[in-house]
């Protein structure tokens, strides 16, 4: 349904850090990228730019699908590791869906960041 989806970060170089290596789990990876900005994404799938041409959005919530409730746990885990902040460890949300498996994270901007999987246990 998206092509793309794009914003300004505070600080690009930890901006891609932390989406490249949270996103990997999921199968993503910069598929573009130039002075100052970067495309990430899958080719011929919906892409997320970033980039440092003005002042940093204001903090949005982002979705990403992931096929396995393991690889939210991976993107949790990456996400942590490359300098995310914890807004939610990987778990079922029946409050939103009985298979709603998914973790959250703040990038470096605040931004809550997520996997989301609907597949069953």
């Amino acid at each position: 349904m998206i092509d793309h989806v794009g914003f300004n970060v505070s600080d690009f170089p930890a901006s891609l850090s932390f989406y490249t290596a949270a996103l990997k789990p999921l199968g993503y990876d910069v598929i573009g990228s130039g002075e100052g900005w970067a495309m990430i994404g899958k080719p011929g799938g919906s892409r997320l730019w970033i980039g440092q041409y003005g002042p940093a959005a204001t903090p949005i919530h982002l979705a990403w699908a992931a096929e396995l409730r393991d690889h939210v746990d991976a993107f949790h885990e990456a996400a942590l590791t490359a300098g995310g902040r914890d807004n939610g460890a990987p778990g079922v949300r029946t409050n939103y869906a009985p298979n709603y498996y998914a973790a959250f994270v703040l990038d470096p901007d605040g931004h809550n960041v997520e996997a989301v999987c609907y597949a069953s246990a």
